[in-house]
């Protein structure tokens, strides 16, 4: 047992480090082919935080183990949402911009509903996925215009130097040990939370819901709570909303498209869940375009509920 947790440790640590390395070198590749740089933001940099439960996912649904597949997707969103949002919100008020709230936030809020709408009947189909790449797509437009838009904005105004990009043979090194380094660490890490799911007599949805969710949300927490700490509110809640709707449309389109997933064990509790934490987020931030400590304090209680509850369930 301890030699299975290990391994899941140097699994997850394999896959986060290939996720950094494989950013840090398809950023490089972008900017060396003068691919603006909020574009770059807007595309590499926020698939590569994805990676983890990108690649967790696939593998977990290759191995046949689509409650992890799933869950990952649905505890990850509900990790983001109350705890990270939560603890930056306690950390220091989160200021939004109108913006935010009214383009962004309900998008992470639609894409909830519509994984609960099209996972009703029990199963992601192909046909599922492919409405969700879709709808992937659209919003990926979406966010790069925005994107554009706003840069030629500021460039208007200002101008900035640049490091030199990274060497070719370096930027393409990084991309291949960070491949290397996901694949590799995924295969490990799903392995891992399989036996610990069966030894501990949990069902593979709680360990998805739970220790694969959390494990691959961590990066998220630490750069929200930073973020928020140095008043830079915008970066905290949009690293978490673009997570989101990445997680939902992107990881679980493409995983869809490549095996069905069949749902065994999520519940319809913990889709409510999904769908509650991201309308109390848009309720919250709606208010006066702040999130303020006490509304930290109850998205965070919110989340040691859920935890609680399936903890108690574990135990019946």
């Amino acid at each position: 047992m301890l030699i299975t947790i290990l391994l899941a440790l140097v699994g997850i640590a394999m896959v986060m480090l290939g996720a950094r390395g494989l950013t840090d070198g398809a950023s490089a590749v972008a900017r060396r082919l003068s691919v603006p740089p909020i574009v770059v933001g807007l595309t590499v940099v926020a698939m590569g935080t994805s990676a983890p439960e990108l690649f967790i996912s696939l593998t977990s649904a290759l191995r046949g183990t689509t409650d992890i597949a799933v869950g990952n997707v649905v505890g990850s969103n509900i990790f983001n949402t109350l705890l990270i949002i939560g603890v930056a919100a306690i950390a220091a008020p989160m200021i939004l911009s109108k913006s935010t709230v009214m383009c962004e936030v309900p998008v992470g809020l639609g894409a909830a509903v519509l994984l609960f709408v099209l996972a009703y009947d029990r199963v992601i189909s192909r046909l599922d996925a492919a409405v969700f790449f879709a709808a992937f797509l659209a919003f990926m437009i979406y966010t790069v215009r925005k994107g554009l838009a706003t840069r030629k904005a500021v460039s208007a105004d200002t101008a900035t130097e640049e490091a030199p990009p990274m060497a070719w043979w370096k930027a393409s090194v990084y991309i291949i040990a960070g491949l290397v380094g996901l694949i590799w660490g995924s295969d490990l890490f799903v392995k891992g939370a399989v036996e610990i799911a069966h030894a501990l007599a949990v069902s593979e949805a709680v360990i998805g819901l739970t220790i694969v969710a959390g494990g691959t949300s961590l990066p998220e927490l630490a750069t929200s709570v930073v973020a928020s700490r140095r008043g830079q509110s915008e970066i905290a809640i949009g690293n978490v909303i673009g997570s989101n709707v990445f997680n939902v449309l992107m990881i679980l389109g493409v995983t869809g498209l490549i095996a069905p997933l069949p749902l065994y064990e999520i519940t319809m509790v913990d889709f409510a869940v999904l769908i509650g934490s991201a309308l109390l987020l848009w309720l919250f931030s709606y208010t006066r375009f702040t999130i303020e400590r006490w509304e930290g304090f109850v998205l965070t209680t919110c989340f040691v509920a859920y935890i609680g509850y399936l903890i108690l369930n574990i135990s019946q």
